[in-house]
């Protein structure tokens, strides 16, 4: 079966496949109707992140990706409805998005991006700063 993946440069070799932060595990969305699939584009352009790209994969192959790479591949099936907070995430996206400027920045060979650790990656960033001014004093 086709499903539809929602892809970030999809032209570049800094491509990136939309994925959520849930309970500490990445979650790849693919979605089996493809109105559904611009629906969610559409929610993440209404909160300022950019447009992605959707594009039409085989289900085995985005599975056989996410089995590979460590992520658990979610099918939002036509006419899904959602029964609890992460359930809609399913529908919907989070409130927080990453930085796509300081995500390629920071992770030039990541090519998830992750909507929910802005504050974790910029608290890492901080401390990392931090650490490496007391190695200096040292």
């Amino acid at each position: 079966m086709r499903v539809s993946v929602l892809l970030y440069e999809s032209e570049n070799d800094g491509e990136g496949i939309h994925s959520l932060e849930v309970n500490g595990k990445t979650i790849v969305l693919m979605f089996e109707n493809p109105d559904d699939a611009e629906r969610y584009c559409g929610l993440l352009e209404a909160q300022d992140f950019p447009t992605p790209t959707i594009e039409q994969i085989d289900q085995e192959e985005i599975e056989s990706f996410c089995l590979e790479a460590g992520y658990e591949p979610r099918l939002v099936e036509s006419g899904f409805v959602p029964k609890n907070d992460e359930d809609r995430l399913l529908i919907a996206p989070p409130q927080t998005n990453l930085d796509v400027d300081k995500w390629q920045e920071d992770n030039p060979n990541d090519s998830i991006i992750d909507e929910t650790n802005i504050e974790k990656n910029q608290n890492k960033s901080k401390l990392d700063h931090i650490r490496q001014r007391l190695e200096d004093l040292l």
